[in-house]
């Protein structure tokens, strides 16, 4: 259990956080510096705070898990994140930043039509909501241990805690929290692998044991789409999915929306790829380092039936010294807030912006709305994570698994936004449910029991963007011939 000195890091930590908040929060006048800085953020911190805002604290015990029951393989997932940058920088990000949108989806208005908009807001919210539950339900693990409650107590102290620091912080204390709290989370990692080398002899020894587990393998160029665990799945398919999150996501479109200019919001995305590809190698190598650390070694046991997403907390609680097992405790928790404050925020933007009526958005209504929003969502999300807390099903894949549902649709909306306008907004609209109905071809469902759905052929979540995004284009183009032959192309909706 955690000490007084544990409890005092861990109080050290949020009070540092709480002072930036309260800063940053007396610059919040309106809307625009409560949801993007002023637009004058330096692009550094907006970069760390993407990454901060990727990876969340589903990464701090998730990649683990994931490498110490199987591989290193999803390192492969950074070829599509770099592949992904290219396309962001050349497509997405100068329109934005040339179309004066205050939300993503505000720009598929000007293209097609207000109900194509709502469409793509209600799909990203929905994406949303179901990545919060993910999110809450991580760290709650760890608050449960230190805190020795139910996890439905520490999923509701969680999401109490993110509300309140994004209802009166906003994106300026984000991003600036990020910084810090990417820093520890980096730190953690490292400090973490540390002491198992040092327990099991050596960074030689550690290599060589996981090298012979098996757990160093990070590539593989077989096919087989129904595995993730390939180049054709984790580096081609994952391309569309990367995009989707980096070109329609309002958690992303707010921090290139923050910067200065077009070029500062492409640093900012080069630099949180980079970024990115270093937290997968450190956090792969934890989950690498605990199974020779405990399976192989034996430097210590584990209790009976402990799973692979309870490995870290147990080694965090059990094995860590006073004062160090604060400080990761505080790290992940930290992280938790940061993913959440930035999906509350964004939740928030998306709901004033693109389901309000205008006259509800500007000066001090429209700041009081996008409080409101964040609370209402975060309550929301707190419920969803109640729900995650019931299946045992691995924390990464499960995530990554609902984060794809919805961003093929959304990635296809905006593809044909930039390079077909012209189409019938009518075709548009539908096409966007025909595509996610594609999925059901080729999906398994995770919260559903074992034979209760059966795929006409099974792939790796990984390629659902890609096919939903193809099925919605194909459906879009097939429905606009129809339209316009007989006149109800929906136009002017």
């Amino acid at each position: 259990m955690f000490s007084f000195w544990d409890w005092a890091v861990v109080a050290l930590y949020f009070a540092v956080m709480a002072g930036i908040g309260v800063h940053f929060s007396r610059r919040n006048r309106n809307l625009k510096d409560f949801m993007f800085g002023g637009g004058n953020m330096p692009w550094l911190a907006v970069g760390i705070s993407l990454i901060a805002t990727s990876v969340s604290a589903s990464t701090f015990l998730g990649n683990p898990a994931n490498s110490y029951a199987t591989d290193m393989t999803f390192l492969m997932l950074n070829f599509g994140s770099v592949a992904a940058i290219f396309i962001i920088g050349a497509v997405f990000i100068p329109r934005y930043r040339a179309s004066g949108i205050a939300s993503a989806y505000e720009y598929l208005e000007t293209r097609f039509s207000r109900p194509v908009r709502t469409l793509a807001a209600g799909l990203y919210s929905c994406h949303l909501l179901l990545r919060a539950g993910m999110l809450l339900f991580g760290p709650a693990l760890i608050l449960k241990a230190m805190l020795d409650i139910p996890i439905a107590a520490s999923i509701g102290l969680m999401a109490a805690g993110s509300i309140l620091y994004t209802y009166f912080g906003g994106i300026r204390a984000i991003a600036w929290t990020d910084v810090l709290q990417f820093s520890i989370f980096m730190g953690s990692g490292l400090l973490v692998i540390a002491w198992c080398v040092h327990g099991i002899g050596g960074f030689g020894e550690t290599f060589r044991l996981a090298s012979e587990a098996g757990k160093t393998r990070w590539f593989d160029a077989t096919w087989d789409p129904s595995s993730a665990r390939n180049l054709w799945s984790a580096g081609f398919a994952y391309i569309a999915f990367e995009v989707a999150i980096r070109g329609c996501d309002q958690q992303f479109v707010q921090r290139y929306l923050s910067t200065r200019n077009a070029r500062e919001a492409n640093y900012s995305s080069i630099s949180s790829v980079l970024l990115g590809i270093c937290v997968g190698l450190v956090f792969f190598s934890v989950g690498a380092a605990l199974y020779v650390y405990f399976q192989v070694k034996h430097v210590a046991a584990l209790p009976e039936g402990t799973t692979p997403n309870e490995v870290l907390p147990f080694f965090i609680m059990n094995i860590l010294p006073t004062g160090v097992k604060g400080l990761l405790g505080a790290a992940i928790m930290g992280e938790a807030l940061s993913s959440l404050n930035s999906l509350y925020s964004a939740l928030s933007n998306t709901t004033v912006n693109d389901f309000l009526p205008r006259k509800e958005r500007g000066g001090a209504a429209g700041l009081a709305a996008a409080k409101l929003w964040v609370l209402i969502w975060g309550l929301i999300a707190g419920g969803a994570a109640l729900v995650v807390s019931l299946s045992r099903l691995p924390l990464l894949e499960t995530a990554l698994f609902f984060t794809s549902l919805f961003t093929g649709p959304l990635l296809a909306l905006f593809l044909m936004a930039f390079f077909r306008p012209a189409l019938a907004p009518r075709a548009v609209l539908l096409s966007a449910f025909g595509g996610m109905l594609t999925l059901l071809l080729f999906l398994d469902i995770p919260l559903l029991p074992p034979g209760a759905w059966e795929p006409l052929y099974r792939v790796a979540w990984t390629w659902n963007p890609l096919i939903s995004m193809l099925g919605t284009l194909l459906i879009a183009h097939g429905l606009d011939l129809i339209f316009r032959r007989t006149g109800a192309s929906g136009r002017g909706e």
